[in-house]
């Protein structure tokens, strides 16, 4: 099931449950219950057609057990990596490419005795 709990727990949870409560309290603790779980799920099922509204079709498009983060082994990722066929030359060029496409900002420059501007009110 979810969380390590077995169908034989959860009904021995719900035994002891309806034991602590007792039969005057019962009816209303489960109602109480189902109330929470179907608002629960209206919410769950809100936040999803929220979801799909903002992504618009894209939404349907997604394989999401792809993006589940339990699926990521980082020992195979590593390897990946490791045995990727790019070669380095083309990798260093590629560097070196935008290494030297990278622009210094240039200083501003002021009069002799000229104060640069001063703002008091930031932080």
């Amino acid at each position: 099931m979810f969380f390590g709990i077995t169908i034989e727990k959860l009904l021995l949870i719900g035994v002891i449950a309806a034991l602590l409560i007792g039969p005057e309290r019962l009816p209303r603790y489960a109602e109480a219950l189902a109330k929470f779980t179907k608002r629960a799920k209206e919410t769950l099922q809100g936040a999803r057609s929220r979801v799909r509204e903002e992504m618009g079709p894209e939404f349907d498009d997604v394989d999401w057990r792809k993006l589940d983060p339990r699926q990521y082994d980082p020992r195979r990722i590593i390897r990946e990596a490791l045995l990727d066929d790019t070669p380095t030359a083309t990798m260093r060029a590629a560097g070196a490419a935008a290494l030297a496409a990278r622009t210094t900002p240039e200083k501003p420059t002021f009069a002799p005795g000229e104060a640069p501007p001063f703002d008091d009110e930031a932080t």
